[in-house]
């Protein structure tokens, strides 16, 4: 199954295939289809990606937001949302609020960011009173599509915790595994990256990295076959592994990398995108749904593997005991 890019969306990317993300959508399209809340879907690039959701059988959605304005979107895109639950609600405030409260209440599994700032969602989702907060930390993880590399690499977290500490990393590292195991990713190779492959003293994210070893030794994270401190180079390439003579069963084969903090991660994820032609799509972690946090910039296709990714993560949660509450 290939996911066409549509017209809109092609340019630099129509000259190579998407099989990492054709294989992601194709897997997804085989389960049960995601019931999402998609709070304030007032745009076309928005409410064009649920469309595409639906249509692919993807997505299940409910649409939260100003009926009339949402009806706008899909006229301009030449689309009745007439076959559509919406829900109607004033402003984009009361979108996030009303998306969360149908996730509390059963009736979606989970949240998909429309046409409003990442923040007003965010902060429905990790309010104390009526929010989706679990025992996790919350984080998000990048599955990009890197041209020339086998496999999709999860990159976490590059867009939630600025600089988190050791206890944030325990949870970061474990939702990425989580979500690779989601994935069908059999054994989960954990990277823990830093600049260098050695433990130094006066860097601190080898001492973390050392850290977060010994704690998957012990059983503290689970799942995954975790080492670092690695390079970029000697975590994604067995040549440059060799060469430094490093002995892992991580390092050249990791399929998670895990920054030091949000700037690294940023700067990884878009170097990535914007110099080797990759895709980035994104989904945060640790709430009680997996929610669906695309930018507007991002591509129908990158949206619709973002889907996905929800879709895999919603599924294996339903096979397994819900995270603890708080």
């Amino acid at each position: 199954m290939t996911v066409a890019v549509p017209a809109q969306d092609a340019g630099q990317h129509v000259q190579r295939r998407h099989d990492k993300y054709d294989r992601l959508v194709a897997t997804a399209q085989a389960l049960p289809r995601l019931k999402v809340a998609v709070a304030h879907p007032c745009d076309t690039a928005s409410l064009g990606a649920v469309f595409e959701a639906l249509e692919l059988g993807l997505a299940d959605p409910i649409l939260v937001g100003p009926q009339a304005r949402i009806a706008a979107a899909a006229q301009a895109l030449g689309k009745s949302i007439s076959a559509m639950r919406v829900v109607d609600v004033p402003h984009s405030h009361a979108a996030a609020v009303k998306a969360v409260e149908l996730v509390r209440a059963g009736e979606a599994e989970a949240l998909m960011k429309g046409s409003l700032h990442t923040d007003e969602l965010m902060g429905a989702v990790v309010s104390r009173e009526g929010g989706l907060r679990t025992a996790r930390r919350i984080s998000h993880c990048f599955v990009m599509d890197v041209p020339g590399h086998e496999t999709p690499l999860i990159i976490t977290d590059a867009a939630v915790n600025i600089a988190p500490t050791l206890e944030d990393k325990v949870h970061i590292v474990q939702n990425a595994i989580d979500l690779a195991r989601a994935m069908r990713v059999d054994p989960v190779r954990v990277a823990i990256l830093s600049a260098m492959e050695t433990v130094n003293p006066k860097v601190p994210s080898t001492i973390e990295a050392a850290a977060l070893c010994k704690m998957a030794d012990r059983g503290q994270i689970t799942g995954g076959i975790v080492d670092g401190p690695l390079a970029l180079d000697n975590a994604i390439d067995l040549g440059a592994a060799e060469i430094k003579k490093i002995q892992s069963p991580v390092a050249g084969q990791a399929s998670v990398l895990v920054v030091p903090d949000l700037e690294a991660g940023n700067m990884l994820a878009k170097s990535l995108t914007f110099l080797a032609d990759a895709d980035a799509a994104g989904i945060v972690l640790g709430a009680r749904v997996p929610i669906i946090l695309t930018s507007r910039a991002d591509s129908t296709l990158t949206r619709l593997a973002s889907c996905a990714v929800a879709s895999l993560v919603a599924d294996a949660q339903r096979h397994q005991l819900a995270i603890q509450e708080v």
